[in-house]
């Protein structure tokens, strides 16, 4: 698969780069590829419990360097859309330190008192009392928002209910769908390329998920890149009916040897694992606490 025509990168976080605190092979040398190239690139993720401050300390403990500002949450997505939208407004959160930091740094005026939205995100402590309130004011007026749809998260016990858990209640609640900002939305895709100058046509997006990653960067008119190391096996890409620009087993399979390091093994610069007919192929081109295994980890 000819990747010539890409200069800017965006790629997502667990089962691309990170699994369970753990470096996935290759990711640490795509990284400093990039940052070698100067080539523009951000990391997402559906997580809205951490900034990206926090993100960033936590790859790092993972041996990957990322720098806070290369991450992009479902969290800035949604404050960068709302500023768009209605510039120093207020809002009643349901969240974590990602949200709020992100809202309050856009301008927004926190208040329970007729905000102009409720804006739900993923927490670890989600309260009656909070959800009760955002009920309340959703059904006296205000915008309904959400930070991303997932609605369970993993933990070191099993599942947690997340953000779509908890919007699915107040739905039930008050006849409202939220906007959710988050992926697969494209509206995600769209503001992280904003973010770093770029564009569509030379843009590609690394996932392990079909859903949302593949769905959202077809959407969003980038090229796409399916990775092995996350969710996604044949079986899985078989249920949809879009498939990615191509597939390929890791990001290793994304990594040159530098000028002056080719090795005999051939770990990096590999060629890209040939797609199955029959559950891959180009697309037509149309225009996600590193650890699963802590609550909140990034999608």
């Amino acid at each position: 698969m000819d990747r010539s025509h890409i200069t800017s990168w965006l790629t997502d976080m667990d089962g691309v780069l990170v699994r369970e605190n753990h470096a996935l092979p290759g990711a640490a040398e795509l990284l400093e590829q990039w940052r070698r190239e100067d080539a523009p690139y951000l990391v997402l993720t559906n997580n809205s419990i951490f900034t990206a401050r926090d993100l960033s300390a936590r790859l790092r403990a993972s041996g990957l360097v990322v720098p806070e500002e290369r991450i992009w949450t479902s969290a800035l997505a949604t404050a960068d859309f709302l500023a768009r939208q209605s510039p120093g407004a207020s809002a009643f959160v349901v969240g974590e330190a990602g949200i709020t930091t992100a809202l309050h740094e856009a301008g927004f005026i926190m208040t329970e008192s007729d905000p102009e939205y409720v804006v739900v995100g993923e927490t670890r402590n989600y309260s009656f009392e909070a959800i009760t309130k955002a009920i309340r004011l959703i059904l006296g007026g205000s915008r309904f928002i959400a930070t991303n749809p997932d609605a369970t998260g993993p933990s070191q016990d099993g599942v947690l209910p997340a953000t779509g858990a908890i919007t699915a209640l107040i739905t039930k609640a008050t006849g409202r769908h939220p906007y959710v900002v988050g992926k697969p939305n494209p509206m995600m895709f769209r503001s992280a390329l904003n973010r770093i100058g770029a564009h569509s046509e030379t843009t590609a997006m690394i996932g392990d998920r079909m859903d949302t990653d593949v769905i959202a960067g077809i959407e969003a008119g980038l090229h796409t890149i399916l990775v092995l190391t996350g969710i996604s096996d044949d079986s899985e890409i078989a249920k949809y009916p879009f498939r990615p620009s191509e597939i390929i087993s890791g990001v290793h399979e994304l990594v040159r040897p530098s000028s002056g390091d080719v090795h005999e093994s051939g770990a990096a610069g590999t060629e890209d694992r040939p797609a199955d007919p029959s559950v891959s192929g180009s697309s037509d081109g149309s225009p996600e606490d590193v650890p699963a295994e802590e609550p909140g980890a990034p999608r």
